[in-house]
């Protein structure tokens, strides 16, 4: 557990924030997990715990903007080991700059954070940047390149060559502002969209803007007549044409969304996921629809159905480098490297899904990641493989624009689906998902 702060006053949002940013960024914790730990967090009031995950989500998506506001306001850069010094200044800059919260305020508080503690001999350097940041800073940023400043350098190389300088550049935009609310509804979504007050987007989806409220206390919540799905994770689902009397497994299943639609289809499902926890967590979403899958605890590179099944859909575990939009921290965790056993992994998948597939049946592969190495080469070293057992190679299934809202767009040369975060940009964007549809040899 994160370690909590001293007292439950309203300035304790911002050592909550502080606390929890060094988590990420020092120890590689993911966002979410670090605020579900730290004992500090449910102490607060809902609004100064609301202000604690903004500040921290904030900055993380902001990260390279910040610290280059931070380093212009100061005469000497940081020492390597001060992170507890420069979390303080990465808070404050934020909410100064970003959060505009009144100078006096952020200053105060965040000057006040080092007070009784080792940061004490530093009041003044923390107190000296802020107030001379907060004078300069619409100058400072009128000169940033912020989605370039935001981007981790490997990830804009390797996105720049695989789509381009043009849509890199309009995916970091995307990244940097907060995204709203996704719902994936039941039944008729026009009405679900005039009682939520949501946009229905093309793809069926409805919106609702950041900051849209709790959503456990969102209209319909209670009687399962929606759930939180980003636009581009409904897509993969539709590939499959979930129908009555199907049988689909669902490999790394959990949270369960995927499987909700499943489902929802009239699919018979069953949900493989290899933690327990986290498939007690899908079937507690399940039931709150009112929705029953049969579950299994396993890993899905050796469990295999009692018979084989209609379709499979792999949700495989990747970089989540499409979704740094929802999780900022994903920028600032993964590098290069983590890439190699994601890629052994998935393509132990994908031989084990078609393996469980009777002829004819379909495998729909997906990833939320931006990176080709995860994507469509995955799809070409099975074929390959295949090919080289001298087995009948699976046939690709193109995705068809009606299948998924009118996106043509999102349509590759191959037929595969590929989403970018910049597409619906004017409604918010939405996440970098890659899906290919297989039909096994009959």
């Amino acid at each position: 557990m994160i370690a909590p702060v001293r007292t439950a006053s309203p300035g304790d949002s911002r050592a909550v924030a502080a606390e929890v940013l060094r988590a990420v960024l020092d120890d590689g914790r993911p966002l979410d997990d670090s605020l579900a730990k730290h004992r500090g967090l449910p102490r607060l009031a809902p609004r100064d715990r609301a202000f604690a995950r903004m500040m921290t989500a904030t900055t993380l998506r902001r990260l390279g903007q910040i610290d280059d506001l931070v380093a212009a306001c100061m005469e000497r850069p940081l020492r390597r080991g001060q992170s507890e010094l420069r979390s303080l200044l990465r808070i404050g800059a934020c909410q100064l700059a970003l959060l505009r919260t009144p100078p006096h305020a952020a200053i105060d508080t965040t000057v006040s954070l080092a007070s009784g503690t080792r940061l004490e001999p530093y009041r003044g350097l923390v107190n000296a940047v802020l107030r001379r940041l907060s004078r300069e800073m619409d100058e400072l940023m009128a000169k940033q390149d912020v989605p370039r400043l935001c981007t981790p350098a490997w990830l804009w190389h390797t996105w720049t060559l695989a789509y381009g300088e043009a849509a890199t550049r309009a995916m970091a935009k995307v990244h940097v502002e907060d995204p709203p609310l996704d719902l994936t509804v039941r039944e008729d979504p026009e009405e679900w969209a005039g009682r939520l007050g949501a946009r229905l987007l093309p793809t069926g989806t409805l919106r609702l803007p950041s900051g849209a409220g709790e959503v456990s206390k969102l209209q319909g919540y209670k009687r399962g007549a929606w759930w939180v799905q980003d636009a581009a994770a409904s897509l993969p689902v539709r590939l499959l044409e979930p129908a009555a009397g199907q049988r689909i497994v669902d490999l790394c299943a959990a949270p369960g969304g995927k499987t909700a639609q499943l489902i929802d289809g009239g699919a018979e499902v069953i949900a493989v996921d290899r933690s327990e926890a986290r498939l007690k967590l899908l079937e507690e979403n399940l039931k709150r629809l009112d929705l029953a899958a049969a579950t299994v605890a396993a890993d899905g590179r050796a469990w295999r159905p009692p018979e084989p099944v209609d379709g499979v859909l792999i949700d495989a575990p990747c970089s989540g480098t499409g979704t740094i939009r929802r999780h900022p921290d994903i920028a600032h965790l993964k590098t290069e490297r983590d890439l190699a056993p994601l890629v052994t992994l998935q393509d132990s998948l994908l031989d084990s899904a078609l393996a469980m597939l009777k002829p004819g049946g379909l495998l729909v592969y997906a990833t939320c990641s931006l990176q080709p190495e995860e994507g469509a080469r995955r799809i070409a070293a099975l074929l390959e493989r295949v090919a080289a057992k001298g087995a009948p190679a699976p046939e690709r299934v193109p995705v068809r624009p009606e299948e998924i809202g009118g996106l043509a767009e999102a349509i590759t040369k191959d037929g595969d689906l590929r989403t970018l975060p910049c597409y619906l940009a004017d409604d918010g964007g939405m996440d970098g998902f890659y899906a290919c549809r297989l039909r096994k040899a009959g």
